[in-house]
């Protein structure tokens, strides 16, 4: 969801049962929000500058404690307020789904004699729950850091691990998601931290979340901590090009056989992890782990329907789903600026792709329409390519200087186009430096904008990186209508020609391959031809997965399905076709 877009998520829909992730990369986004929400709830804001030791974790823990005293605040006044004239407890039945037992409980109370309403209510206002306030750190976000003198400080004080520091001593009981792959150094840090330790009854009050790829990326990321005696409560399984943000695309492997896995092969993961960690709990003379520690297996990306969604979690066994995209149209929920909102609503689904622009080298899901998108042009038309580099969060390239510098920065495009000009670069290589885009500046300035505030230095463009499925959702939501499509009690106006969740991923991938064929190898023949013929075979290998089970389960309607049979009768026999176009050639 980006930087800014969830960063006060937390305070807009916690107090109704709600769960969200924050993301705590940009510690100088996080200050300018606790400064806002300060006055807005009238507390006392005490600035942490940038010369205070530590200063990157402590802001970190200062809006995440700032955030879950708020949420207290509001929680404690839905439940304990007048229940017959409280709009938020009202507001908070409503969005639960039709089976939750507590409106039985409601209904009882109401209907029941006034002697025991009570102690029904005392009751009642225990299962109340407020929603998990998470947070994220992008485990590949991790430069080492300096102090005003240059010298470079310990591991330590690294961004990854600040912000893991800034989490573990704050006041917020979630768990942290770690995203974009293993980082063995901040996955051994989590060691330093009681919180992420079993306690005397085996509870854990701090949490770790994986977002995963597949089963053997969950394997050897959840044993690695297990041997640390970390236990890891859910790994959150995200499709490779059917997301939002960066888009981290598998070798061909479908999301379809990637769940079955995980569903084949769930007890067995949990034994494993299981066994693994309270050994290592038990060898270094620390609490263990209760008989029974969270265990979720989640699923994110692309669903956009009710019946996708109780497909997914019922047939592979899910424990939950995970909706994001779509909540960039809630303004109840998440904070996008009023010009931003209007550029989404007038994109096109061509408007849509995947892009070249993050500094980290990773395609990046984007859109065309966006004013950060088209400050890059501007800024290229100027013949003053790249951007100035503020927060220096992405600093990962040497090829020009001793100290790393951002690839999306004017200093290394200015470099980049003079290679060019002297015939050192061809124009497509050229084309790619010019594509990168500050996505530090461009992903945090909508919260601030939301907020009615001016970001630092003026820099108001917008960077927004929705997944494709946002494409086919039209409309300004409430955030009850978005609740109730998702649980099924309503229909959203959803684009009619939008595939199937599987179909959708099916057709990125394809496009992704295609690009992959077209493109003219630069490397080793046989190490390319590999790798695209193993990527190939995977997607053949998941479509057949999908024909079966087309063939053995019910959908929304028989109509959906022949579409499906369809689809993926044509997709393979495109996919089939590509190896004919396969363009080598040797330098």
């Amino acid at each position: 969801m980006g930087l800014g877009y969830t960063v006060d998520t937390p305070i807009k829909v916690a107090k109704y049962g709600i769960s969200s992730v924050i993301s705590i990369m940009d510690d100088h986004l996080l200050e300018d929000m606790r400064k806002i929400y300060s006055k807005k709830y009238v507390r006392e804001f005490v600035p942490i500058a940038d010369t205070q030791e530590d200063y990157r974790a402590k802001r970190i823990t200062a809006y995440l404690d700032l955030t879950q005293s708020i949420v207290e605040e509001q929680f404690n006044k839905l439940v304990n307020g007048d229940w017959t004239t409280n709009t938020e407890f009202r507001k908070y039945l409503e969005l639960l789904p039709e089976s939750a037992s507590i409106l039985s409980m409601v209904q009882k109370i109401e209907q029941g004699p006034d002697s025991k309403q009570f102690q029904l209510k005392e009751e009642l206002k225990s299962k109340l729950g407020m929603g998990s306030i998470d947070v994220n750190i992008m485990t590949k976000v991790d430069k080492l850091n300096s102090d005003k003198a240059g010298n470079e400080l310990p591991r330590e004080y690294s961004d990854a691990l600040s912000a893991l520091r800034g989490f573990a001593h704050s006041n917020v009981n979630g768990s942290v998601v770690f995203s974009a792959g293993m980082n063995p150094a901040l996955y051994s840090y989590l060691a330093q931290f009681p919180a992420f330790y079993p306690n005397q009854f085996g509870e854990l009050s701090k949490g770790v979340i994986l977002k995963v790829s597949d089963y053997r990326s969950a394997l050897i990321q959840g044993k690695f901590l297990a041997k640390k005696g970390i236990w890891v409560s859910e790994f959150r399984i995200e499709s490779g090009l059917n997301c939002g943000g960066h888009a981290f695309a598998t070798d061909g492997f479908l999301i379809g056989p990637i769940l079955e896995e995980f569903k084949t092969r769930r007890i067995e993961l949990y034994q494993t992890l299981y066994e693994t960690c309270q050994k290592t709990l038990e060898e270094r003379e620390l609490n263990k782990l209760s008989a029974t520690p969270p265990f979720r297996i989640t699923y994110q990306g692309g669903i956009g329907t009710a019946g996708e969604d109780v497909f997914l979690r019922e047939f592979y066994g899910l424990d939950g789903t995970g909706w994001g995209s779509p909540f960039l149209l809630v303004p109840e929920a998440t904070s996008v600026d009023d010009d931003t909102l209007k550029r989404l609503l007038s994109a096109k689904k061509s408007d849509y792709f995947l892009s070249y622009a993050s500094p980290l080298g990773v395609p990046f899901n984007n859109i065309r329409t966006s004013s950060g998108e088209q400050q890059r042009l501007a800024r290229i038309e100027k013949s003053r390519p790249g951007s100035p580099c503020y927060k220096k969060f992405l600093l990962n390239n040497t090829e020009f200087t001793d100290n790393p510098i951002c690839t999306a920065s004017r200093q290394y495009q200015g470099l980049k186009a003079k290679q060019f000009e002297i015939g050192e670069i061809s124009a497509e290589e050229i084309e790619k430096v010019k594509a990168k885009d500050c996505l530090c500046e461009g992903l945090s300035a909508p919260a601030i904008l939301a907020a009615g505030e001016i970001p630092r230095r003026n820099l108001t463009a917008v960077t927004i990186c929705p997944g494709p499925n946002l494409a086919y959702f039209k409309g300004i939501f409430p955030l009850k209508e978005m609740v109730d499509h998702i649980y099924g009690k309503l229909s959203l106006n959803v684009d009619p020609e939008r595939p199937h969740v599987f179909v959708k991923e099916l057709q990125l991938y394809v496009t992704y391959l295609k690009k992959e064929f077209e493109t003219k190898i630069t490397e080793k023949t046989a190490k390319k031809d590999a790798y695209l013929e193993k990527f190939r075979n995977n997607l053949i290998d998941g479509v057949s997965y999908y024909q079966e089970l087309i063939n053995s389960i019910q959908l929304d309607s028989e109509d959906i399905l022949q579409k499906m049979k369809g689809q993926f009768l044509s997709i393979k026999k495109e996919i089939k076709s590509f190896r004919s176009h396969l363009v080598t050639e040797i330098p």
